[in-house]
């Protein structure tokens, strides 16, 4: 997904390289850029397996065009990463095929995420248990894969503008099993929505709780209380909080 991000994308792309095939696609959903990506795209026409540059009504809009797109063409599990993010390593592709091959029942795989810090460090976030789900996400949806058949009829809600994707995932999770990977998938780039406007993210989230999982406005009142708790702590005690959600990667 990308709109007037053409150095994200080609950041994306280069980290695909030798990694696509015919069980690996790139497809492309670009939100009507104006800064050169639809050009690159048709310029490379022959990287991606389908992709399109037209106005859309956000993330999650080309998200569910990514989506249908993927189902048409018959693929068996999606990973959506936003211009800019990268997969974690050369090698990341072909474990994740292996352990969609070993668990063929499950509905979603999820693992670690790199993040790269504002002193241009590298430093690796662990993901929670999926069993967090009713107290946030537990990773980036960028180190998520799901099985894309198991989510028939299942769209990221245009509603919520930025926890659509935690919304997704919760239904996701209603389908069936998901297994934890003990490795990073992505290189998480900074910056995104549920960055910018924390304050609305953690609302969307409450709601969602409400909806979905059937929580009391006491009890989902209470989980945005200590993600508020959570992202003073990050935003006044950096170091505080890196020491406690960040590790230096394994070489």
């Amino acid at each position: 997904m990308v709109r007037n991000d053409r150095a994200g994308l080609i950041d994306t792309h280069d980290s695909l390289q030798g990694q696509l095939g015919p069980q690996v696609a790139w497809l492309v959903a670009d939100g009507g850029s104006a800064d050169g990506t639809a050009e690159w795209l048709a310029d490379h026409a022959d990287l991606p397996v389908w992709w399109r540059s037209a106005p859309d009504r956000g993330l999650y809009e080309a998200m569910n065009d990514g989506l249908d797109a993927a189902r048409r063409l018959g693929f068996s599990h999606v990973l959506f990463l936003n211009a800019g993010d990268r997969l974690a390593a050369a090698d990341t592709s072909i474990r994740l095929l292996q352990a969609a091959g070993r668990h063929p029942g499950a509905v979603l795989f999820y693992g670690d995420a790199l993040e790269r810090q504002s002193d241009g460090r590298i430093l690796l976030k662990r993901a929670r248990s999926h069993r967090w789900a009713p107290f946030g996400m537990f990773t980036h949806h960028q180190a998520m894969i799901y099985s894309v058949p198991a989510l028939s009829g299942v769209r990221f809600d245009p509603a919520f503008r930025i926890a659509a994707d935690y919304a997704f995932t919760l239904a996701a999770l209603g389908r069936g099993p998901a297994v934890r990977l003990r490795w990073p998938v992505c290189l998480f780039a900074p910056g995104g929505l549920s960055q910018r406007d924390a304050a609305t993210g953690r609302s969307e989230q409450e709601a969602i709780r409400r909806m979905q999982l059937g929580q009391s406005p006491v009890r989902a009142t209470a989980v945005s209380a200590l993600q508020r708790v959570a992202l003073a702590v990050r935003h006044h005690f950096p170091t505080a909080y890196a020491k406690l959600r960040f590790r230096c990667p394994e070489t």
